[in-house]
């Protein structure tokens, strides 16, 4: 598993839950208070102990968990960036969801999301395939789904319907596009953005 993706992890624990909450998953995951090096890669093995260890912490089922940390990549704004240019309303962002694997590679070659595909049916449905990558990705990708219908302000209703030969499903009936208004968005970087 790619570094950026275990860091993600390490920093939805620390940000949403705390520093003692990381060391206390850390630690029993067998992973150094540091954690993880971005651009390292490392076994699915560790990624595997790390939610082990934090759903054990958290007591909370794998599922929801990696929904969760979904919903918070979306709260991070260089991710957020990089889903928005999918389109200007929500029906657009699912339409180009098969692209997204390959924008995330532009930045980061090796970062190794799996194939997104999306199957339209009738007005405003969807079944979205997320195709083979680590177990319960597609939970993952179902909380990124829910953050950016909000972002766009879109009612939608999102269902990991599970999994087969295939990858893991997901059915997306979008109800309303414009059914409040989104969070503020512009192509242009916001002049302290690249300010760090």
């Amino acid at each position: 598993m790619h570094g950026l993706m275990n860091r993600a992890i390490q920093c939805f624990l620390q940000d949403t839950y705390g520093a003692e909450a990381w060391a206390n998953v850390a630690g029993q995951a067998g992973i150094g208070p540091e954690g993880f090096e971005a651009m390292m890669v490392y076994p699915d093995s560790v990624t595997e102990s790390l939610l082990a260890a934090a759903c054990s912490h958290l007591s909370k089922p794998r599922d929801a968990l990696l929904e969760d940390i979904g919903i918070w990549l979306v709260s991070v704004e260089r991710l957020r960036r990089l889903m928005r240019f999918g389109g200007v309303d929500y029906h657009d962002f699912i339409d180009t969801l098969e692209e997204l694997p390959g924008r995330a590679q532009l930045a980061v070659p090796d970062i190794g999301l799996p194939a997104v595909r999306v199957v339209p049916h009738a007005q405003g449905q969807f079944t979205l395939i997320v195709q083979h990558g680590q177990d319960g990705f597609g939970h993952v990708f179902a909380g990124v789904l829910r953050a950016m219908a909000d972002d766009y302000g879109a009612l939608a209703l999102i269902d990991h319907v599970g999994s087969g030969p295939d990858g893991e499903t997901i059915e997306v009936e979008l109800l309303d596009a414009r059914y409040t208004q989104g969070r503020a968005f512009s192509l242009a970087m916001p002049a302290t953005a690249g300010v760090q």
